[in-house]
C-alpha cells in the first residue's frame, strides 16, 4: 500500500429503523447541520436520478487536525435502504461504500473507505505521520456515530422543546480556534 493510501472500516450500532438511518446519511446536504463537528459546507453540483445515482457533491470537512479537506463525492451506486457507494475525488481520493443492516430494534452501520490522499500536507507526510491522520479519521467517525445517534433523537422529538435540548456537536477545539469551520 502507498504511504498516502488509507483503507478504514467504521462500523456503528445505533437504535433505529433502517430507513431513517439510510435517509439521514443520504442526505448530503443536511450533514453540516447534524455532523457539524466534521463538515462545515456541503453544495450539491448535481442532482442525480432518483434514490441519488449519480448525484454529486462538493464539501469542505475537517477534524481535530488544524486543516480542511476538499471533497466531491458522485453516488455510483444505491441500494436503498441497505446503502450506497460513492466515488471521491479533490483531496481524498477513492471510494466509500455505507452498508446498513437492521438487526432487532437497532441498525448496523459499516462504512468501508478506501482513499488515497492527494491533499499536499497530507501525502508528502503520511510516510511518517499516518497513525496520526488515522487518528484524526478515527475522531471524525466518533462524532459521526455520536451525530447520529442526537439526530435520530432530533427527528423523534415530540416537541419543539424536547428538540431544543438535543444539543448540536461541535468542532475540535483546534478547528474552532483556527477559525477552520468558517
Amino acid at each position: 500500500m502507498a504511504t498516502n493510501a488509507y483503507h478504514f472500516v467504521d462500523r456503528w450500532r445505533v437504535e433505529g429503523d433502517i430507513k431513517e438511518v439510510a435517509d439521514i446519511l443520504e442526505d448530503a446536504l443536511s450533514l453540516p447541520r447534524w455532523w457539524g463537528s466534521t463538515y462545515f459546507d456541503v453544495k450539491e453540483i448535481e442532482p442525480g436520478e432518483e434514490r441519488g445515482t449519480g448525484k454529486l457533491i462538493s464539501l469542505r470537512a475537517g477534524g481535530w487536525l488544524p486543516y480542511t479537506l476538499r471533497i466531491n463525492f458522485r453516488t455510483v451506486e444505491s441500494n436503498y435502504p441497505h446503502g450506497f457507494t460513492m466515488d471521491a475525488s479533490g483531496d481524498l481520493e477513492g471510494r466509500g461504500i455505507w452498508t446498513f443492516e437492521q438487526d432487532g430494534a437497532f441498525v448496523n452501520v459499516t462504512y468501508d473507505w478506501t482513499i488515497r490522499a492527494n491533499k499536499p500536507i497530507i501525502e508528502k507526510l503520511s510516510f511518517l505521520l499516518k497513525p496520526i491522520f488515522r487518528s484524526n479519521h478515527n475522531w471524525t467517525m466518533q462524532r459521526g456515530a455520536e451525530s447520529l445517534k442526537l439526530e435520530l433523537l432530533r427527528r423523534r422529538a415530540k416537541s419543539d422543546d424536547e428538540r431544543a435540548k438535543i444539543s448540536p456537536p461541535q468542532p475540535s477545539f483546534v478547528v474552532r480556534l483556527l477559525g477552520l469551520n468558517r
